[in-house]
């Protein structure tokens, strides 16, 4: 028999708040987190601008000797859990904690751990590169340490699928509790690769902006947009089984619904023509959700800002969407945050969330120039007051990588 699946605790740290709350508010605000780069010296780069993680202080979160051996992804991934798992109210004693898995992704993994050791290794020699540089960089290591941060003991995995690694993380932790396995999964992203070899390697291949105004860099869906920024941070949502939600009494913020998967088959970083695998991973994430197009009131875009995501997304909404696309509210959120790759998709899923909860549309900021090619109604500037009973979040990765999640208010 399938269960129904529904999101219990949100844990979050992004480039515009410290945790959910203050994240959530900065959305309301329309606060730019994006600045100039402080992480390194970017003298010399193209790119001036990311979105950082502003004020963030280890010391706050972790003993000297277990931060160093933590790598910044894996710390934000910890940060966050510890909010969503707290948020949650689950202990041992409501909850068998066999039973609460963690699948939390990375597009990356360590990079800032790979970079400081490779120098390392080219300067001081082999022998120099320190023993803890494999377990603080691999990919699987967020998801590992807060198993071993809460005590988690059900299945831990890490799906590493470039932009689209948490939204899948929450699609297939919503199928695995949905068919039995779990009563409770983590799941989420994080990304921490605002580094001299991720700038660098982003903007070479030019991906980035070079604007060097926080309020033109990144602008979804408008004819200026030049390229994403950069972002860090990480997303957690508590996925529960309803009946063992309602049981122990825990808060209910909304339901997983619908989930969906595609690959291009195209393209190792650019998307499909008129983005047709983003419209199948939208119209099976609908069709999962036993519903129809016209039931989906917004759509948290991937919106990145670059020439061929937006207008590319824009096709694939409208085939998935057909006439109903004409109606849909959909805003992209990376004008506030900037891309955090890896993580994106969780935290714009926890954006769809509390939209929800407090029945607001969150608005795509900074836009002024028109794109006729990106005529979907993009929620320009202004926070919309209006009923969302159903939204959709997309995410899509490089390698052709699609995946389309629909969240649903409780009732």
């Amino acid at each position: 028999m399938e269960r129904r699946v529904v999101i219990t605790g949100l844990g979050t740290i992004s480039p515009i708040g410290k945790d959910t709350e203050e994240t959530w508010n900065g959305i309301k605000e329309k606060k730019c987190g994006i600045d100039k780069i402080s992480l390194f010296d970017a003298t010399g780069y193209k790119t001036t601008l990311a979105a950082e993680v502003k004020g963030y202080d280890q010391a706050k979160y972790f003993e000297m000797k277990q931060a160093k051996r933590l790598d910044r992804s894996s710390q934000f991934a910890i940060v966050a859990a510890r909010e969503a798992f707290q948020d949650s109210g689950i202990t041992s004693k409501n909850t068998n904690l066999e039973r609460v898995g963690v699948f939390v992704s990375t597009g990356i993994g360590g990079f800032n751990t790979i970079q400081e050791q490779c120098k390392i290794h080219c300067v001081k020699g082999h022998n120099r590169v320190s023993p803890m540089f494999i377990p603080m960089s691999i990919a699987n290591m967020p998801a590992g340490n807060i198993t071993i941060d809460l005590g988690l003991k059900g299945e831990s995995i890490s799906i590493v699928t470039a932009c689209a690694s948490s939204t899948h993380a929450i699609g297939e932790a919503y199928r695995t509790i949905k068919y039995g396995s779990e009563d409770i999964i983590l799941a989420g992203g994080t990304e921490a690769s605002i580094c001299e070899v991720g700038i660098a390697g982003f903007e070479n291949m030019k991906a980035l902006s070079y604007a060097t105004d926080k309020n033109r860099a990144s602008i979804p869906f408008d004819k200026e947009r030049s390229g994403f920024v950069m972002g860090e941070g990480a997303g957690i949502l508590v996925l529960e089984e309803l009946e063992h939600a309602i049981q122990r009494g825990a808060k209910i913020y909304a339901e997983v619904v619908g989930y969906g998967a595609t690959s291009d088959a195209y393209h190792i970083t650019s998307p499909a023509p008129e983005g047709e695998g983003g419209a199948r991973a939208m119209k099976r994430a609908i069709e999962d959700a036993n519903m129809r197009p016209e039931d989906i009131d917004y759509i948290n875009a991937h919106g990145t800002s670059t020439q061929l995501n937006d207008s590319c997304e824009t096709m694939a909404i409208k085939t998935a969407l057909g006439e109903a696309s004409q109606k849909v509210m959909v805003s992209s959120t990376k004008g506030n945050i900037g891309h955090l790759l890896g993580a994106a998709g969780a935290v714009e899923a926890i954006i769809c969330t509390k939209a929800i909860q407090d029945q607001i549309v969150p608005p795509t900021i900074n836009y002024r120039e028109k794109d006729e090619e990106c005529d979907l109604d993009i929620v320009p500037n202004e926070v919309r007051k209006v009923p969302v009973s159903v939204a959709m979040s997309n995410s899509l990765g490089f390698g052709g990588h699609n995946a389309s999640i629909v969240l649903k208010k409780y009732e």
